[in-house]
């Protein structure tokens, strides 16, 4: 029987613009009401969009924070914020235009007004740092801008930020339906990471097929975690980028963006079910890819090995196979993690990366009936009874499986302290060659257990047969 697709209705999305360093992330932490967005003084912080949900009154809304709008310097950087800052205005459903009350009207905000103006969408106006009663009364000076809607507001202090709400609501309800069809499949939420400048964002380009974060040869060039949805062959994928994960000590010794970004990065890898480890093939794995890898797998994510920049790699046809096996050979505790070798900038086999990761997704779900794993773990320990570290010998009686992935096998036995970690090894083994696992990590817990117990969880089963 075919699946009926949903109507569901869209969240409406608002978008935060203006010049540089006027207080739009400020703003967006305090609209979403969590320190989501890198805040700094500097001026030019916030480089990529950055999407997060914001609630108010009972009613949801997407956000975005944007670069500072200005005048393109020459810099690579700078004019790729500017086009990222025009795209979230393309996209956005109503606009909120944010000056700085302190400085009053400046020449760059008649510039970033006339731009918004030619979207033809609603535009309200937030003359933020209103944080004094001068202040609030200099705010309407900005009606020059020709716009009618003036909220004196201070983000830092949240003066005026339910009353901005208030009118962000009431012009979201001027809008016709939002509506969309919600596709009928199963979401997996995929983290790309990996060290600086690897091609993360290149990546997630190339999949969403816009140019949705900043790319330049600058290492660090991505600071937010950002998020892109899309469908892949039926799924919805939901794509994380985040900003390069540095080694602990560079990143205590770095600027607070870093440390901010990093932070978010783990977040990031929280919330996702597989991570997209990109590797640059022209350097080969490093340290630092392994401790990212180890990361990922204590997390207990499903993981793709992506060699990103094959393009680049002289090759014949045993390159890609030795490649691999220098990998396994180096790091065999990432032998369960299937090896994709792309080229982000050309996007050859760059949706492979998807095939790959919805696999490891259903993987790191899948679920073992109890009856059939513990006929698994009677064969296993018919072929290899657990070696163990002491003088008792411990003995297996039943297992089952963990309620929350990855698959978690817990093992209920006599001296179980006693079952050595190269048992344990050897039953994962096992398990990988019965069920389709490749790509999710495996855990395998021991757990005392006396005999009586499982004797009569034995009879239990009986009598429930």
């Amino acid at each position: 029987m075919s699946e009926v697709a949903t109507v569901v209705r869209r969240l409406p999305l608002v978008a935060l613009v203006g010049r540089p360093n006027v207080g739009k992330s400020t703003l967006f932490n305090r609209i979403v009401g969590s320190r989501r967005a890198v805040v700094e003084d500097q001026a030019g912080t916030t480089r990529d969009r950055l999407i997060a949900e914001a609630e108010w009154s009972g009613e949801r809304f997407r956000i975005v924070d944007t670069g500072g709008v200005q005048p393109a310097s020459g810099d690579v950087i700078d004019i790729a914020v500017q086009d990222q800052a025009r795209i979230a205005v393309a996209s956005a459903d109503l606009i909120i235009l944010v000056v700085d009350a302190a400085s009053g009207p400046n020449p760059a905000d008649a510039e970033v007004a006339q731009l918004i103006r030619r979207s033809g969408k609603p535009i309200i106006v937030a003359a933020n740092k209103a944080d004094t009663l001068a202040r609030e009364r200099g705010s309407y000076e900005f009606a020059q801008l020709g716009f009618e809607e003036i909220l004196p507001v201070s983000a830092q202090h949240g003066i005026g930020s339910g009353e901005l709400l208030d009118a962000i609501l009431a012009r979201l309800h001027e809008l016709p339906p939002l509506d969309e069809i919600a596709p009928p499949s199963d979401e997996v939420t995929v983290a790309i990471v990996g060290r600086p400048n690897v091609g993360k964002s290149s990546l997630l380009n190339q999949l969403v097929g816009e140019e949705r974060t900043v790319v330049s040869d600058v290492p660090g060039t991505t600071r937010d975690a950002i998020d892109e949805e899309l469908d892949h062959a039926g799924r919805r994928i939901v794509l994380v980028d985040t900003a390069g994960i540095r080694r602990r000590g560079k990143v205590a010794a770095g600027p607070a963006a870093e440390k901010w970004a990093t932070v978010r990065s783990a977040q990031a890898l929280e919330r996702a079910d597989v991570a997209l480890l990109l590797i640059d093939a022209t350097t080969g794995i490093q340290a630092q890819d392994l401790h990212i890898a180890g990361a990922v797998i204590e997390e207990g994510k499903g993981l793709v090995l992506v060699l990103n920049k094959w393009d680049l790699v002289e090759k014949d046809g045993h390159t890609f196979p030795e490649y691999e096996a220098r990998i396994r050979r180096h790091a065999p505790f990432l032998n369960f993690a299937p090896l994709v070798s792309i080229s982000a900038t050309t996007g050859l086999r760059a949706k492979k990366v998807l095939d790959a990761a919805v696999a490891a997704a259903d993987a790191r779900r899948l679920r073992i009936p109890t009856g059939a794993l513990n006929r698994l773990i009677a064969e296993a320990v018919a072929r290899q009874e657990p070696s163990h570290s002491g003088s008792k010998r411990p003995k297996i009686l039943y297992a089952t499986q963990g309620a929350t992935p990855p698959p978690t096998i817990v093992l209920f036995a006599r001296n179980a302290e006693q079952v050595h970690f190269t048992w344990q090894r050897f039953l994962e083994n096992q398990l990988r060659e019965r069920y389709p696992l490749e790509g999710t990590p495996i855990r395998v817990v021991v757990r005392e257990r006396s005999a009586e117990e499982g004797r009569e969880r034995g009879r239990a089963g009986e009598r429930r047969r």
